[in-house]
C-alpha cells in the first residue's frame, strides 16, 4: 500500500475491518470478526479484497496494515552489529523505553511527545485519512536500540512535508547507527515524493544540531523562549532538509 493514498472502501464492512487492525496495530483474524459481527462469509470476502488491494497483510491468522516500508538490512560497527528495518508492532515497548531513554534528559523534546503518542494510541504504526506514521528502528541482538520517525500528515496542503525524529541509546552510539537511520527515512520520504522533512531542536542540546548540520540539515528559524526546561526558557531551533 502506498502510504501517499488516503484508504478508501467499497464498503462499510471492508472500512470496519481496517480500521479495527490499524488503530490495534495488529488483530488476530478470528478475533476480529467476532468484535465486528460480520457474517463469516462476508468478512472473508472483504478481508481478501483488503489484502488484494494491499491495505491488509494475513502474518498466520494475525492481521496487519501492510505497509511497504522497504527491507532488512544488516550493518557492522565498530563495536557492534545491528540491524535496520520497518518497525513491527511487536516493537511497541522496545520503542517506547528507547525513546525514553533518549530523551531522559529532556533535550528532545520533540521525541517526547512521539513517545507519549505512542502509548496513548497503543500502536505504532498508523494509516489514515487523517495522518500516516512510519517507523525504522535499529536493533542490536534482537533488541530495539535506536529509531526514526516520519510523520505524514494526510492534509493536502502538508502532503510535500514530513515531520521527522531520530535517536539512539547512549550505549551504542559510534556505530554510525543515528547516520543510517536517518540516512533510511530520508531515502524513503524522497522516494515517496516527499519535497522536505522538518525537525525542532531546543538550542540547548548541542549534539543533535550538529548532527543534522552534519547531514545537510539547515536552520530554519528560531523560536525565542520556546521550552521550559528544568527552570529555564530554551530557544527552538527549526531545522529542515530539502531533496
Amino acid at each position: 500500500m502506498d502510504t501517499l493514498d488516503r484508504p478508501t472502501f467499497k464498503s462499510e464492512a471492508s472500512k470496519q475491518i481496517y480500521q479495527y487492525v490499524e488503530r490495534h496495530g495488529t488483530a488476530a483474524r478470528h478475533r476480529t470478526r467476532t468484535a465486528l459481527d460480520i457474517p463469516p462469509r462476508e468478512f472473508e470476502e472483504e478481508l481478501e479484497w483488503l489484502m488484494t488491494k494491499g491495505y491488509l497483510d494475513d502474518d498466520g491468522g494475525t492481521l496487519r496494515i501492510d505497509l511497504n516500508a522497504g527491507s532488512v538490512e544488516e550493518y557492522v560497527g565498530p563495536d557492534v552489529t545491528y540491524t535496520i528495518r520497518p518497525a513491527r508492532q511487536e516493537d511497541f515497548e522496545g520503542l517506547v523505553e528507547t525513546i525514553r531513554d533518549v530523551t531522559s534528559e529532556r533535550t528532545y523534546v520533540v521525541a517526547e511527545s512521539v513517545a507519549e503518542r505512542l502509548l496513548y494510541e497503543d500502536t505504532v504504526t498508523r494509516h489514515n485519512t487523517v495522518e500516516s506514521r512510519v517507523f525504522f528502528v535499529a536493533t542490536v541482538d534482537g533488541e530495539v536500540v535506536g529509531w526514526t520517525h516520519l510523520s505524514l500528515p494526510q492534509v493536502d496542503k502538508m502532503q510535500n512535508t514530513a515531520k521527522l525524529t531520530v535517536g539512539v541509546r547512549g550505549s551504542c552510539r559510534g556505530n554510525g547507527i543515528g547516520s543510517q537511520l536517518l540516512g533510511r527515512a530520508l531515502d524513503w520520504a524522497e522516494a515517496n515524493g516527499y519535497q522536505k522533512v522538518y525537525n525542532s531542536v531546543p538550542a540547548t542540546n548541542d549534539g543533535a544540531l550538529a548532527f543534522l548540520e552534519s547531514h545537510g540539515w539547515e536552520t530554519e528559524g528560531v523560536r525565542r523562549d520556546h521550552y521550559t526546561i528544568g527552570d529555564e526558557l530554551v530557544d527552538e531551533v527549526m531545522m529542515a532538509y530539502t531533496f
